[in-house]
């Protein structure tokens, strides 16, 4: 997967080839579909909800640019997959879900895995996670129909937010915020298509 799917792509930073190596994506699947787990797709994790294409993750993980022990916001736990991944790469993760459902089932898989450090919580990922904000970066795996203002407040001067922005259902641009001399700027990645931003 990683040679095929992610490296031949252009993905080059070696340290999210090297997680994605060793987080075994299978686990965090269901059982019916482990045996396409290491498919370049998205799957079905329940609740409507998918754990993301393999070369997304890693497009979305290394336009972050963090260094280890950083602080990385998720919003969106999800399967946990990418979590994982930032966690394996260093980083400091703080990862909100806002399906009661997945976070429960979430945190068994990250914790059996030795990502008990990775810190997670059920909630609207809208507002964040101010009591550990500023975030050196902000990832979204859900797409909001805007970048929700809450989010840029809790980016740190220096930080890099990856949102995919769009309709619901339907194709949506991936985007790399960041702040240039005081000023906001947005960077076009491309179409994606990711399952709608619950909550507010």
């Amino acid at each position: 997967m990683v040679a095929e799917d992610i490296e031949a792509r252009g993905i080059s930073d070696p340290r999210v080839l090297d997680a994605m190596r060793t987080v075994p994506r299978h686990l965090f699947v269901p059982e019916q579909y482990r045996g396409r787990a290491y498919d370049d797709t998205p799957l079905p994790i329940g609740e409507g909800q998918t754990i993301s294409q393999p070369y997304i993750v890693a497009v979305m993980s290394e336009l972050l640019e963090f260094t280890p022990g950083e602080r990385i916001l998720e919003v969106g736990t999800g399967s946990g997959y990418q979590a994982a991944v930032l966690a394996e790469m260093g980083a400091e993760v703080y990862s909100i879900e806002i399906i009661p459902a997945l976070a429960d089932r979430t945190r068994p898989v990250l914790d059996g895995l030795g990502y008990s450090g990775l810190q997670t919580q059920t909630g609207d990922g809208y507002f964040g996670w101010p009591e550990h904000a500023p975030f050196d970066g902000i990832i979204v795996t859900a797409a909001p129909d805007h970048v929700p203002p809450p989010l840029l407040a809790q980016l740190a001067p220096t930080g890099k937010m990856v949102i995919p922005v769009g309709p619901p259902g339907d194709v949506q641009t991936l985007w790399l915020i960041e702040q240039r001399e005081g000023n906001w700027v947005s960077v076009n990645w491309g179409l994606v298509r990711f399952v709608p931003f619950l909550g507010r």
